[in-house]
């Protein structure tokens, strides 16, 4: 049966969702809002690898940063939180592994 047209918004929404754009924007938004709650001194041995259950997960560089940045847990996720306000970033948890 023919539905008629369609709102462009919706077909491009419909689009954007396949294709997985929204993920990707979502992604580059939490890489930025980590960098720049991490600083220039952290960031570079650090990486997002990704966001679970509102938990965002970063990797390392090394065990004596993982230590460094979980002294300072509280203060990173306050600053991750305050950039990306309707990203639900409730946890920080951070891995040793090859950082780019």
């Amino acid at each position: 049966m023919p539905r008629g047209p369609e709102r462009i918004g919706n077909v491009l929404a419909e689009l954007m969702a396949r294709g997985g754009f929204a993920r990707v924007r979502s992604t580059e938004a939490l890489e930025a809002a980590w960098r720049q709650a991490a600083g220039a001194l952290a960031a570079p041995y650090t990486r997002v690898a990704g966001r679970r259950r509102g938990t965002l997960e970063i990797v390392v560089a090394n065990s004596a940063m993982v230590q460094e940045l979980s002294f300072q847990k509280r203060a990173l996720l306050d600053a991750v939180a305050k950039a990306l306000p309707d990203e639900p970033v409730r946890a920080l948890r951070f891995r040793v592994g090859p950082v780019r």
